[in-house]
C-alpha cells in the first residue's frame, strides 16, 4: 500500500491520466509523419526529421522498469539519459496501445478501450487482443493506420514481426500499412529492419518482440527469468542500432509496464458477492476493470465497488472516467457503450480477478493496466545514426 488514509475515497479526477496529444503513444507516430512531411500531421513530440525512421515496441517494457535494472539493460539504460518517458494510454494494454501506436489516435477514438469489453449492444464482452468472438475489423475500428498514410505519401513503409500476426484482425486495424514482413527470431527481425531502412532513401518500420511481457507474466518481473529476458532484448537494440544506416532515427518505446500482485493481495470477482451484485459482464483486467451493470443496477454497483475499493482503486462512472480523460479528450459515440458503466483502475499493489471465469488471467504473476507510474511511464529512447 502507498500509505494513504485507508478510509479516503479516491477522486477519479485526480488519477494520473495518459500525457495524450503531448506525450503518449498515440503522438509517437503522427510526430513521425510530420517529419517526413505527411500532409495532415503535426508533431505532439519534439522529434528531429529523418530520412529513415524505425520504432521498435518491446512488449511489456515499461521506464521504471528499465531504471531498476541497468545491469541487465546496460546499453537501454546508456540511452535513458536525458531521456524522459511518455505515457501509454488508459488502459495500459496491449490491444489499446498498439492500436494508439498505429492510428495515432486515443482509446476513445480508435475505440480498442481495454483487454476486454463489452459489444454494444449485445451482453457479451469482446477480447481484443484475441479478437473473439470475432466482429468485423473495421466496422470495430474505423480510422486509417498512419503507417497508410505514410506509405501512400511515399515513404516504404513495412512491419517487421512475428509471421504469426501477419493477417490477425489486431493487425489490420492497428499495424497495418505498406509491406509485412514475417520473422521469427529477434534477430532476424533486426537485422531485416536495418536492412530495410538502407534499401530505401525514404522509410519507415515498425518492428516488435513479445518475450518480455510473457516473461512477466509467467515468472513476473521480479524473477530471473524476466531480467535474462531483458537482457536478451538489451543486446536486440544494441544490434539493431549498430547496423543504422545514415539519416537514420531509431525510437526504443513500449505498450506498457508491468507489477508483480502478490495471492494476497488480490481479490476474486467470482467468489465476492459484494461486488457482484447487480453485475452483467466485468471487463478489462485485474487491474483495470471495466464493470457493466444489469439495467437499472449502475448507481448502487458505482456505490457497492466504490465503497469496498475506493480507498485502494480509483472507481469511476463512465461519465466521470470520460470527463477526467482517461480514454482521451474526445470519445466517439460508438465507442462509449464499451466502456464500463463503471471503470476501477487500481493505484494500489492490488488486483480483482475472476478465477472461474479468467483462471488463466488470474494465475498470472505481473500484471499491468492501470495509471500507475510503473504501468503507464513507457520509454522513448532515441538512437541517431
Amino acid at each position: 500500500m502507498l500509505g494513504y488514509d485507508s478510509f479516503e475515497i479516491l477522486d477519479p479526477s485526480d488519477a494520473p491520466a495518459p500525457a495524450y496529444g503531448c506525450g503518449s503513444l498515440a503522438d509517437l507516430l503522427p510526430s513521425v509523419a510530420a517529419g517526413f512531411g505527411v500532409p495532415g500531421f503535426t508533431g505532439g513530440l519534439p522529434l528531429e526529421p529523418a530520412d529513415r525512421v524505425c520504432v521498435f515496441l518491446v512488449d511489456g517494457m515499461g521506464w521504471e522498469l528499465i531504471r531498476r535494472h541497468p545491469e541487465y539493460a546496460p546499453f537501454l539504460t546508456s540511452l535513458t539519459a536525458g531521456a524522459s518517458p511518455i505515457t501509454s494510454g488508459f488502459p495500459s494494454t496491449t490491444a489499446t496501445s498498439l492500436a494508439s501506436v498505429g492510428t495515432g489516435l486515443t482509446p476513445g477514438v480508435h475505440g480498442l478501450a481495454g483487454y476486454t469489453v463489452r459489444i454494444p449492444g449485445r451482453n457479451q464482452l469482446m477480447n481484443q487482443l484475441r479478437w473473439q468472438p470475432p466482429v468485423p475489423p473495421r466496422e470495430w475500428q474505423p480510422h486509417p493506420t498512419v503507417f497508410e498514410q505514410v506509405d501512400a505519401a511515399g515513404v516504404a513503409t513495412a512491419q517487421v514481426s512475428s509471421p504469426l500476426f501477419a493477417q490477425t484482425p489486431l493487425t489490420q486495424v492497428a499495424l497495418s500499412g505498406g509491406t509485412f514482413l514475417g520473422r521469427t527470431t529477434g534477430e532476424e527481425r533486426m537485422d531485416l529492419s536495418a536492412r530495410w531502412l538502407a534499401e530505401h532513401d525514404r522509410a519507415l518500420v515498425y518492428t516488435y518482440v513479445s518475450e518480455l511481457d510473457g516473461a512477466g507474466h509467467r515468472f513476473g518481473v521480479d524473477s530471473d527469468e524476466w531480467r535474462m529476458t531483458l537482457n536478451t532484448v538489451d543486446r536486440l537494440v544494441k544490434r539493431l542500432a549498430e547496423q543504422l544506416p545514415p539519416r537514420s532515427a531509431l525510437y526504443v518505446t513500449a505498450d506498457h509496464g508491468m507489477i508483480d500482485i502478490a495471492p494476497e493481495d488480490r481479490i476474486d470477482f467470482d467468489e465476492d458477492w459484494e461486488l457482484s451484485a447487480g453485475v452483467a459482464l466485468l471487463g478489462g483486467e485485474g487491474r483495470a476493470r471495466h464493470v457493466y451493470a444489469v439495467p437499472g443496477a449502475a448507481a448502487d454497483v458505482h456505490t457497492v465497488w466504490s465503497e469496498v475499493l475506493g480507498d485502494r482503486m480509483w472507481v469511476a462512472t463512465r461519465d466521470q472516467a470520460i470527463a477526467a480523460g482517461w480514454f482521451g479528450p474526445e470519445v466517439d459515440d460508438r465507442v462509449r457503450e464499451r466502456i464500463g458503466d463503471v471503470v476501477a483502475a487500481a493505484r494500489d499493489d492490488i488486483a480483482v480477478v475472476a478465477s472461474r471465469a479468467e483462471p488463466g488471467e488470474s494465475s498470472m504473476i505481473g500484471l499491468h493496466g492501470s495509471m500507475t507510474p510503473v504501468e503507464q511511464l513507457v520509454p522513448l529512447l532515441e538512437v541517431r545514426a
